[in-house]
This record gives structure tokens, C-alpha cells and sequence, in this order.
């Protein structure tokens, strides 16, 4: 199965182009093999959704789904940049969690993008490295950022 059809199948739809920089970086860069997802925040429609901090105003589950918003569109900036998901490798997946700091459920929150990523491109492709880190705060009140790191394998 391609990946286009592994995403109509699970009913996701890439942004039509990356979500442009907030400061001065590229959403994604390609070194040899390697291609290096920027952090995206969790926008669609150009809002963040579920602005605020989780464990404060934004729930375990609100947070979930805004991680794998972030993951869409970290797809939506390897496709700009590389012109398709086929033949890539998840190598290594960064999630930053702004929450309250009693906060301790970060690996749950990341799961949002880390689950969906496995979905799309299998457990072996798609399951990599993963670091999930509490942070005070995001841009733009995003409760959530991921970045990643793919490796191209084949096309």
C-alpha cells in the first residue's frame, strides 16, 4: 500500500503547503540522507488548536490530538521539501510538551504523533528514536511541538 492510500485510509489530509516559519528556519532541510523536520506546532486553518498548557487549561486528550496535528504537519513540510512520503524512515521524533509542572504524562501526549506516524508508515518504518520533554511554554500557546528526523531509504 502507498503511502497516499495509507493516509485516505485513515482519513488524513496533508495541508496543501508546509506552515510557513514564525522566525528565521525552514521548516524542512535535507542533508544527504537525512531530511530534519523543524518544530511544528499543532495549526490547522492557521489556528492552534488547543492553545493553553497541558494539566493546566488543555487535557491529556486535547493534547493527543494536537500532537498528531503536529505531525501532519511535519509530513506537510517533508513533502514540500521532498516531494513524497514513499521511501522514508522515521529515524528520531522530538515532542515538547508545555504543561504545568506537575505535569508528568509527557510520553502519553507525544504518543499523538508518535501513534499516528506508526499508522502511516509502519511499525518498522515508522517507530524511531523519541524524546518527550515538558517545557513552561511553546509559541503561540501551543500546548505541543514535534520535529523529526527522517531517513530517505528509497523512492
Amino acid at each position: 500500500m502507498t503511502i497516499e492510500a495509507r493516509l485516505a485510509e485513515l482519513g488524513v489530509t496533508l495541508p496543501a503547503t508546509a506552515v510557513a516559519p514564525l522566525a528565521v528556519y525552514r521548516p524542512a532541510v535535507r542533508s544527504g540522507a537525512m531530511i530534519y523536520v523543524s518544530g511544528q506546532l499543532p495549526t490547522r486553518d492557521g489556528a492552534v488548536l488547543h492553545p493553553g498548557r497541558v494539566g493546566d487549561t488543555v487535557t491529556i486528550e486535547q493534547a493527543q490530538e494536537a500532537a498528531r496535528q503536529c505531525a501532519i504537519n511535519v509530513l506537510a513540510a517533508v513533502f514540500a521539501l521532498h516531494g513524497t512520503l514513499e521511501g522514508l524512515r522515521l529515524v528520531r521524533t522530538v515532542g515538547y510538551v508545555a504543561c504545568d509542572h506537575e505535569f508528568d504524562q509527557h510520553p502519553a501526549v507525544v504518543n499523538g504523533a508518535s501513534m499516528l506516524l506508526r499508522d502511516i508508515f509502519g511499525e518498522e518504518q515508522g517507530v524511531g528514536a523519541r524524546i518527550a520533554i515538558g517545557v513552561a511554554s511553546l509559541p503561540l500557546r501551543a500546548p505541543v511541538e514535534v520535529e523529526a528526523w527522517f531517513e530517505v531509504v528509497g523512492s
